[in-house]
């Protein structure tokens, strides 16, 4: 190192020597407080997160002041006070040059990192009081569990916990079901009734929880009356408060411009180290956005998806906002339009199902096959001349019924005079019907006779009988049907009983 630099160094300890001695006592103090204030911070958001941070027992702490520093703190101050000033003083009606540059951007992003403290801030105060409380009230805890709430219920109640239902100030912060509960509760309650040194110490916890509410309220207000000048597209989209902290993580109106959309989605994002505990509950990759009001109005089991298409909505509106175009947010509405017509769509119910009635059959007409095939069908269930004239009918004529039975039933033409004879269509093969193997086996089946003349019934006339009068012998038995048969025999040519009836005789051969 050259002499030239060893002087130059000695020159830069030396200014910041005089630098810490210029410091005043109570600035010094501050920072002290500062220091311990952010590392008690931490050790309750930690413990309160689910990880090994610094065990405090609010119990024995006497004030909120040893552990709550914020709303004492000089950056807290300075931050109100600015506030009011640049709320005195008229809005700007145009931003010239880049964002970044204008000192009211600056003091937006200071403001919404303070509301963020602030948040912290009052978890710290609700624990406070929840732990010196439960004293007096144990189960208030499990029924109202928002901090704000928690804090005005027991800033109302006090040692009284049966003023419930007559309190207009718990009728403005809870429902009635809550209130009813919380009356019905505290009349069996088991706690005991505190003293006034810790009635005192939880009044001071809990004013000072509601002026840090009070100061979040009026730094909201500033933020989202100056966002609609500086990004007013993107604050149309996810609010002034969520634009605001993008903005301010990303480092300004025009580095958020220069992101991608799922960079932007990530913004915000916290890694938490659980020590071993589940990493159920714990939702990762979700920032700003997915916190934001639009995306937390929807069911849980859109709000990722949600939170992707607002991301990508940001990031165009930025880059709107960033050129200085569309001052009255214009773009921002269409953008925002368009997310809410999405968003109706996903939401929609599916249709209804709806019992169509068949439609009607489309039946036209089929190609017959001709051929010899068709032919012989047409042949054998064609309509027969008897058919044709019983089916053709006379106009203005007075036809007589068949059947007195079935009135309008006629013959036809085949009972009219002059009708004349009708030719009877020869019987063929191809008009006969056909009948089936199995129908062949079955008649032939029912007309086989089986056993001798004992078991079957001879075709006999039911006045046949075997006795006989006789001149010769009187009554004598006889075959009735032996006359019949030799008869009928008899004129048979080839009978089974013919002989022959002349013989030739021939010299040459012997009689047969």
């Amino acid at each position: 190192m050259s002499l030239a630099d060893e002087l130059l160094a000695d020159l830069e300890e030396a200014a910041e020597e005089g630098a810490d001695e210029g410091l005043s006592d109570v600035e010094e103090e501050w920072e002290k407080e500062d220091i311990v204030t952010s590392g008690i911070r931490r050790g309750i958001l930690e413990d309160q997160a689910g990880g090994r941070g610094m065990e405090i027992d609010s119990n024995n702490l006497d004030s909120v002041r040893s552990l709550a520093k914020l709303r004492d703190s000089r950056q807290f101050a300075n931050t109100m006070k600015t506030i009011e000033v640049y709320m005195a003083m008229p809005k700007k009606t145009e931003v010239l040059g880049p964002v970044e540059a204008d000192p009211e951007y600056k003091l937006i992003v200071d403001s919404n990192n303070m509301t963020v403290e602030i948040d912290n801030e009052i978890n710290i105060i609700h624990k406070f009081v929840r732990d010196k409380y439960s004293k007096r009230f144990p189960e208030l805890e499990s029924l109202v569990p928002g901090a704000l709430e928690y804090i005005r219920t027991v800033k109302e109640l006090g040692n009284q916990l049966d003023r419930c239902k007559s309190s207009e100030v718990l009728q403005q912060v809870l429902t009635h079901a809550t209130i009813m509960v919380v009356s019905v509760t505290a009349s069996t309650t088991q706690g005991s009734r505190l003293t006034p040194e810790e009635l005192d110490s939880l009044d001071e916890a809990c004013t000072m929880g509601l002026e840090l509410s009070e100061a979040r309220l009026r730094i909201l207000d500033f933020v989202e009356s100056r966002m609609s000048l500086i990004a007013p597209n993107l604050s149309i989209i996810v609010g002034a408060s969520t634009a605001a902290k993008l903005m301010g993580v990303a480092g300004g109106l025009t580095p958020l411009s220069k992101m991608p959309a799922c960079n932007v989605h990530l913004l915000g994002a916290q890694r938490r180290t659980l020590a071993g505990f589940s990493s159920t509950a714990i939702l990762p990759h979700t920032g700003f956005i997915f916190y934001s009001p639009i995306v937390q109005a929807l069911p849980p089991d859109l709000r990722r998806k949600a939170a992707r298409l607002i991301a990508a909505k940001c990031t165009l509106a930025a880059r709107v906002d960033s050129f200085h175009e569309s001052t009255d947010g214009k773009v921002g509405f269409e953008l925002k339009e368009e997310v809410e017509k999405k968003f109706d769509k996903w939401q929609e119910p599916p249709p209804a199902k709806q019992v169509k009635p068949l439609p009607v059959p489309l039946d036209p007409p089929r190609k017959k096959r001709g051929g010899r095939r068709y032919r012989k069908m047409k042949e054998r269930l064609g309509l027969t001349e008897v058919r044709k004239q019983a089916n053709r009918m006379t106009f203005g004529e007075i036809e007589e019924d068949a059947y007195q039975e079935d009135l309008g039933f006629s013959l036809g033409q085949l009972g009219r005079a002059g009708s004349g004879r009708v030719r009877v269509a020869p019987n063929t093969e191809a008009n006969k019907s056909r009948i089936s193997k199995s129908l062949q086996r079955t008649l032939q089946k029912q007309n086989q006779v089986y056993g001798g003349k004992s078991t079957v019934r001879d075709r006999v006339s039911g006045t046949a009988s075997s006795v006989a009068f006789t001149p010769l012998q009187g009554l004598e038995i006889v075959n009735p049907q032996a006359a019949e048969r030799r008869g009928v025999d008899a004129n048979k040519y080839f009978s089974a009983r013919a002989e022959f009836l002349r013989v030739k005789k021939d010299h040459n051969t012997q009689k047969v």
